[in-house]
């Protein structure tokens, strides 16, 4: 007989679970007794929100779902924002959320809450366990939801009274999902298309992809001589110095980039659902029907034609897809290296900005001194902009960063990289706002030895809302200044390593002392909040707009 904390624990041992994200709570106390016995290692988190997060950034490197553990009521609704994440990222994600015994319901008992009703729209699917023999039959069905098709969360609620009862059953068996995959036909009617095409283009997105499929992706643009452009928040898809690469599709878009799409005449989306930032605002492509010829490869079939109707729709995962593109024979070509060229031409030269700290200069010696399978993360701000257009991906899997634009992104995510990498380089990026959202867990880095770090880019302000003020209602501050702390003096605090800079010359001895330190840390960049993006300044958005 087994309590149904303790099949809990078991169907998650089964599936291959090593590493649990969790808030304790005493609604799900069963749970917690047997993690003890348990070979899983739970990660103990500051704040929901940033439990979440770090269990949808290890879904993102593993495929399987990231397991987050969460009370009720306040503390489920905390975790709503790795949820939300979790959902516009396409990534597989499971939260357990303790509940009210089952007898309690509908009175509005301490912390009760509908989670079918509350997190009906974030998830792609939520259920109330309330009878322990079903334990293993839901989480299987659990494993299936969040993998299959489109990727996504599931919300699991767990009555604190069904995980004392017990029953005599096992765990079920690990879960792997279908892969669809074209029929001939479809690579027929592709190959065609592409034959006949002058200057296609492919972008690359969205999730269900792997090393092989990373590699092969490679394979089949070299064979066709295909210029390759990453979506939004997408970049370790492709090789930057590969020379099909012709840059990102994504927020502050390469001009010359932007019009190649515009111009071409057979546009491959491989995995992206290509939304609101990679699409320019719904701009690059005509809706329903785009000028250009489109082909639309995804592995959920809900998604071919949901805004753009293709002029193919093909529903497979970029792997299945891939895998038979490289048997097509080669179709010519010649507008990658032209591609190639004018990445280069907007990412070479790093530009200055006012202060006395260049983020030029930054990213010089991030470029000159970190290994090409270092991670990167971020969260939202103007901050990443130089992240997104300077730093140079190589590899796969270096890369975690939020479709969702979610702020507090960058921590969490960099402790779950480096939990799951501890021999690599993790670097999070993050603004002075950013980092604040979730900046507790950096506590959770320093007890669980997540050596990651920060670069903390202070400028004093929400810098994105800022710019858009300044363009929308110039010199009308309102509520985004900030007072901030020593951000550096907070991470010793913590136990951590922190350094300040002031100038130039001081990141890289910073950076060489961070790295070998042997402790999280956080190097605090003081920057000019006039150098609001690499190309313009505050006073100039607003004598633009007065």
């Amino acid at each position: 007989m087994k309590t149904g904390g303790q099949l809990i624990v078991e169907c998650l041992e089964a599936q291959g679970v090593d590493r649990v994200f969790c808030v304790p709570g005493e609604s799900y106390l069963a749970v917690l007794d047997a993690l003890h016995d348990s070979s899983i290692d739970a990660v103990v988190a500051r704040q929901e929100g940033g439990a979440s997060m770090m269990a949808e950034a290890d879904g993102k490197m593993t495929g399987r779902p990231g397991i987050c553990m969460v009370t009720r009521g306040p503390g489920a609704t905390n975790a709503a924002s790795g949820i939300h994440v979790a959902k516009q990222d396409s990534t597989p994600m499971i939260m357990f959320v303790g509940q009210i015994g089952r007898r309690m319901r509908g009175r509005e008992a301490f912390q009760e809450v509908d989670y079918r009703q509350t997190f009906g729209d974030l998830a792609k699917w939520v259920e109330e366990i309330d009878h322990v023999d079903r334990i293993p039959e839901v989480i299987s069905h659990a494993y299936h939801v969040a993998m299959s098709g489109r990727p996504g969360p599931v919300v699991l609620a767990l009555p604190e009274d069904m995980l004392t009862d017990s029953f005599d059953t096992v765990a079920g068996p690990r879960v792997d999902v279908a892969a669809p995959a074209p029929d001939s036909e479809t690579m027929e009617r592709f190959g065609k298309l592409l034959a006949e095409a002058n200057n296609p283009i492919l972008i690359a997105g969205g999730s269900r992809w792997d090393e092989t499929a990373a590699q092969n992706l490679k394979a089949f643009s070299e064979k066709q001589g295909l210029p390759v452009a990453c979506s939004f928040r997408r970049q370790q898809l492709f090789d930057h110095l590969h020379p099909n690469y012709a840059g990102d599709v994504g927020l502050g878009i390469n001009p010359k980039l932007k019009s190649r799409i515009e111009e071409s005449d057979l546009v491959i989306l491989l995995g992206a659902r290509f939304s609101e930032n990679p699409s320019q605002g719904f701009s690059l492509f005509d809706i329903p029907k785009a000028r250009q010829k489109l082909v639309h490869i995804h592995p959920g079939p809900e998604e071919l034609g949901r805004i753009y109707v293709p002029d193919l729709s093909v529903n497979a995962t970029p792997g299945t897809f891939l895998k038979a593109a490289c048997d097509m024979a080669g179709a010519g070509g010649g507008e990658a290296e032209a591609a190639h060229a004018a990445y280069h031409a907007w990412t070479d030269e790093l530009p200055g900005t006012a202060g006395d700290v260049q983020m030029g200069s930054v990213m010089a010696e991030l470029r000159e001194t970190l290994p090409d399978d270092a991670i990167m993360t971020n969260g939202a701000g103007n901050y990443a902009i130089w992240l997104h257009r300077f730093w140079r991906f190589r590899q796969y899997g270096t890369q975690l960063a939020p479709t969702s634009g979610s702020m507090g992104y960058g921590l969490p995510a960099a402790v779950a990289a480096k939990l799951r990498n501890p021999e690599k380089d993790v670097i999070c990026f993050a603004g002075d706002g950013c980092f604040q959202m979730t900046l507790q867990e950096f506590g959770t880095a320093v007890q669980f030895g997540a050596n990651l770090i920060v670069l903390l880019v202070d400028n004093g302000v929400y810098g994105t809302i800022r710019m858009h003020q300044e363009r929308e209602y110039p010199a009308r501050i309102s509520a985004t200044d900030l007072q901030n702390p020593d951000f550096a003096l907070l991470a010793k605090a913590y136990g951590g390593h922190g350094e300040t800079v002031l100038k130039d010359a001081e990141f890289a001895p910073a950076l060489e002392r961070a790295r070998q330190s042997g402790k999280p840390a956080v190097i605090h960049i003081r920057t000019d909040p006039e150098a609001i993006t690499p190309t313009t300044t505050l006073s100039a958005l607003r004598n633009a707009n007065t």
